[in-house]
């Protein structure tokens, strides 16, 4: 009897000491490799904007601590421009990054491709957020993506030394001033966004057909008050003042800090750059009215919002969604606010007294009457840009202005 309680207490024995091995080796789980301490690895790589590095690191420093002991995080950022983050990652889903930020024109493309999943308990979301920045991240009253920032659009920047309160009321106006001081006052050309300026309260319209997918477009009318051809001929006036140039959103900023840029047209994500450069100077306003068939046409602006997406495809889906949220939180769009200028989507961050004492996010509000939220085919940009480009040239391809209108819209068109 006492060597079987011998051989059973040995067996018990040896059980153990496998059992305490086993638990001492790290687990794969779904959500990630546990550590000897017992947390998790988890790996998330994050799309943004390449100006926004420094405030991400300081975001992604603040996720860590928030949840110091919860798992050990490896978060990897990568610049991805917010424009055409739709197609990078539509074409390499499963490989895409865990979270991304994104203009909210594509958020339709983005979730009828499976990119997205509809956000579940929603509803802290929708009410801490702007009811337009919601309305932005939805599709059909589904809510597939976190708003971000309410301030996707473009107004005046203007030095104060150089123009008058009266003077930036019209762009013909600014430009003979920035042609005397031999300065100049700058818009990109090269993007169709910025281009819209010109036709959206002329009566010619553009926007999405009922597919979600094709444009309509009038832009080449020859019929109504202001024609098309009256539209081009008014850019092509403004084209040729030495006080204008086509210059990027990049050349802007250079040549405001060397001096030879006096205004230009841009949005919020400038606001820093513009008043480091200034001082004082500074100054903001709606968009110029231009002169076109004889009248002063007030210039129209496309609005949206920046929006943060959390990948279908993300092997830790529960927490690419908590960084999401920790991205898009008050505090951390107030020191979005802080370190790049850019307006809040979230209310109580909107409402505060810096961001309604900020000239840059007065303008946009300014300009915001003036502005069509940007639901727009893809098959849009390249032809308008094309177009613009042309005429900012001085138009090397003597084109007639009507036919370069047909062929314009013919691709802007196409089904």
């Amino acid at each position: 009897m006492k060597r079987n309680n011998f051989l059973l207490l040995s067996v018990i024995g040896i059980f153990t000491l496998m059992t305490g091995c086993k638990s001492q080796e790290p687990v794969q789980t779904d959500a990630g490799t546990e550590t000897q301490a017992g947390e998790q690895t988890i790996e998330l790589t994050v799309w943004g904007a390449e100006e926004d590095e420094a405030l991400l690191q300081e975001i992604f420093a603040s996720f860590k601590e928030r949840y110091r002991g919860e798992a050990d995080f490896q978060i990897t950022y990568q610049a991805q421009s917010e424009s055409n983050c739709k197609d990078v990652l539509l074409g390499d889903l499963e490989n895409g990054a865990d979270v991304f930020a994104f203009a909210d024109d594509q958020v339709a493309a983005l979730a009828a491709a499976g990119a997205l999943d509809p956000i579940e308990d929603d509803a802290g979301i929708r009410s801490e957020n702007l009811s337009a920045a919601v309305d932005a991240a939805s599709v059909e009253d589904v809510l597939y993506a976190y708003p971000l920032t309410a301030d996707n659009g473009y107004f005046l920047y203007y030095n104060k030394s150089y123009f008058s309160e009266d003077d930036i009321k019209s762009l013909n106006r600014m430009t003979e001033i920035a042609a005397l001081a031999e300065r100049e006052v700058v818009m990109d050309w090269s993007s169709a966004w910025y281009v819209y300026s010109f036709f959206g309260n002329t009566g010619l319209e553009v926007g999405l057909n009922e597919d979600g997918i094709t444009n309509y477009c009038t832009w080449n009318s020859t019929d109504g008050p202001i024609r098309g051809v009256d539209v081009a001929q008014a850019m092509s006036e403004i084209a040729a003042s030495p006080g204008f140039a086509s210059r990027t959103d990049t050349e802007f900023i250079a040549g405001v800090e060397d001096g030879s840029v006096i205004a230009g047209v841009s949005g919020v994500w400038n606001a820093v750059a513009v008043e480091q450069a200034w001082g004082a100077n500074a100054g903001a306003a709606r968009l110029p009215a231009y002169t076109c068939a004889g009248k002063e046409v007030q210039m129209a602006s496309f609005s949206g919002c920046k929006l943060i997406g959390v990948n279908a495809y993300s092997k830790h889906p529960d927490w690419a969604a908590r960084l999401a949220e920790w991205i898009t939180s008050e505090e951390n769009q107030t020191l979005r606010f802080a370190m790049r200028g850019q307006g809040p989507s979230n209310i109580n961050a909107a409402n505060s007294l810096e961001v309604q004492s900020s000239p840059a996010i007065s303008a946009l509000l300014a300009q915001s009457e003036f502005s069509q939220i940007q639901r727009i085919g893809g098959n849009f940009w390249d032809p308008v840009t094309e177009f613009a480009t042309n005429i900012a040239m001085g138009n090397p391809s003597h084109k007639a202005g009507q036919a370069q209108l047909d062929s314009m819209v013919e691709r802007v068109t196409a089904r």
